[in-house]
């Protein structure tokens, strides 16, 4: 009983004993293996090699529809609505009827007009023949003021008659003003009278409105500080290209690009008074009529074209002073963090004059696991022009170290 008792308190040490040595072992490999595990391979990263081009400067401008040519059909005679002779909505083309005015009244004006022409005509020839013979008769029994009174008659007869033919084509233009045509090719609005209604000549309301939308104009509004910068830039000669010829791309309400390009038509020669910008107007092809006057739209406006390097948006952020930042692979594979205190808009892309040579590999992917620093494993890629980055099949050497 005695050894039972004295056995069980010696094997409670040797454990305890076993522990401690167990812990201080444990302890003393701890930072080596926390070390080893904490070690981690260079992060893979996709890189482009970046190469000095022209490439063009662009300006994403708003601008807003507007019909190529718009007309408010308004009547040029009195009288009623006889005829409505086009469906509303629909298109017209240049010289289609479109309303037909009641022309009674305007068609016995034009026989009222032809009688009162014909009777002035008919008084010419009797004062003819009486001029013609007081002529003969002025040195011979007529008197001078005989003469004279057959002169006005004769005048008076032939200004009669020219009256009566201005009467009778104010006439026939009155008749022809009760039919209404297209003036060109367009499309109609709702009409604002039906048959029967009692319409006058210039009113205010107008019948209906006519739109040629194919072509169809964008009005852009740029500020007066682009265009200064603009200006300065073709006098310093670093733009070139005829602006004026390029093509503007429309990306619609609704985020698609519109399929068709257009060219500038024309810009304003002033700066408004009110909001500091000018107005560019631009032309498109429209024959879906799918811009529609009044939509709001986006135009990609090329302003010049400028030698340099593209960085894509997805690889380049801005800095808390708005200065454009990217990261680069070095010589020896590290990340080093660029700074760029000017940029500019080239399509989907920074423009970037200097702060890169030929042949610096831009991480464009994989910028979620890096810092400046940063031992790194660069893979070639691609980036296609929706932006996607495609990797090649082998890496990129680094390029030589400059001495």
């Amino acid at each position: 009983m005695l050894m039972r008792r004295l056995a069980v308190p010696l094997l409670l040490s040797l454990a305890l004993a076993a522990c401690s040595e167990q812990g201080s072992s444990g302890a003393g490999a701890g930072p080596g293996a926390g070390a080893q595990a904490g070690a981690r391979p260079p992060a893979k990263v996709s890189v482009v090699s970046l190469e000095a081009k022209e490439q063009p400067l662009t300006r994403v401008l708003p601008g807003r529809a507007v019909a190529f040519r718009e007309a408010d059909v308004r009547p040029r005679v009195n009288g009623m609505i006889e005829e409505i002779a086009f469906k509303e909505g629909s298109e017209v083309k240049a010289g289609d009827l479109l309303y037909r005015i009641d022309d009674d009244t305007y068609r016995a004006a034009l026989e009222e007009a032809k009688a009162t022409l014909a009777k002035a005509e008919a008084s010419v020839p009797s004062a003819q023949a009486n001029f013609n013979r007081y002529e003969r008769l002025v040195n011979s029994g007529a008197t001078q003021i005989e003469y004279e009174n057959a002169r006005v008659s004769l005048l008076q007869a032939q200004a009669d008659v020219a009256q009566a033919k201005a009467a009778l084509q104010t006439s026939e233009i009155n008749l022809g003003y009760t039919e209404i045509h297209a003036p060109f090719d367009g499309v109609t609005t709702i009409s604002t009278v039906s048959i029967g209604n009692i319409v006058t000549a210039n009113q205010t309301t107008a019948l209906t409105t006519l739109r040629q939308l194919d072509p169809i104009y964008v009005d852009l509004n740029d500020s007066s500080a682009n265009l200064l910068e603009l200006r300065s830039a073709i006098a310093a000669g670093r733009l070139k290209g005829n602006t004026t010829e390029a093509d503007i791309r429309l990306t619609l309400e609704d985020g698609t690009q519109y399929p068709i390009t257009g060219k500038v038509d024309m810009s304003e020669l002033a700066v408004s008074q009110t909001t500091g910008t000018y107005q560019i107007r631009a032309v498109f092809d429209n024959p879906d009529n799918l811009i529609l006057p009044g939509m709001y739209v986006r135009a990609t406006v090329i302003v010049g074209y400028e030698k340099g390097f593209l960085i894509p948006q997805r690889a380049a952020t801005r800095n808390a002073t708005g200065a454009l930042t990217a990261m680069f692979a070095t010589a020896d594979n590290k990340v080093e963090a660029r700074v760029f205190d000017n940029s500019q808009l080239s399509g989907n892309n920074w423009l970037v004059t200097s702060g890169i040579q030929d042949g610096d590999r831009l991480i464009v992917d994989g910028l979620q696991k890096i810092a400046p620093g940063a031992a790194i494993e660069p893979v070639a890629a691609t980036i296609n022009e929706q932006g996607l980055v495609t990797q090649t099949a082998t890496s990129p050497a680094a390029p030589a170290a400059k001495p």
